[in-house]
């Protein structure tokens, strides 16, 4: 991972932006690690994020790589940051009680950083599964 420092962004800053994103707090997303090159994004997996077959919907599992991408790219560039874009790969159905997206910068430059995701579930006993994978370039929005 190769990172610079963290731009004086600490937790408490970074769940404060969560916080004052609207979407973020309908599905009731929380950021439980920020900084040092990475973020980590979870939240409850609920009913209403579910699809037809129970299964967390993709959607929700795009939003949750987005944004911990994203924020785990702010610890390089700082908090001025946009998504240039990523993708996402799904290698399993997305079932349990928590998502977590945990992200890291792979490359960071001056005004991009590359960034990857892994998504993973939990269960009620506490074991994680890999549902999918996500990686994306994020820019830095003041440069």
């Amino acid at each position: 991972m190769t990172a610079a420092p963290s731009h004086d962004l600490d937790l408490a800053l970074a769940r404060k932006v969560l916080d004052a994103q609207p979407f973020s707090r309908l599905l009731g997303a929380r950021i439980t690690a920020f900084g040092e090159g990475g973020a980590t994004l979870e939240l409850d997996i609920r009913e209403e994020l579910r699809q037809q077959h129970g299964f967390v919907h993709g959607g929700v599992l795009s939003y949750a790589a987005d944004n911990a991408l994203t924020f785990a790219a702010g610890t390089a560039l700082g908090g001025a940051v946009l998504t240039a874009g990523f993708s996402i790969q799904y290698v399993r159905p997305a079932v349990g009680v928590t998502l977590i997206a945990r992200a890291e910068v792979v490359h960071a430059g001056r005004r991009q950083a590359v960034t990857r995701c892994d998504l993973l579930t939990l269960n009620t006993e506490g074991a994680e599964t890999l549902c999918a994978v996500a990686q994306g370039t994020v820019l830095a929005a003041n440069g």
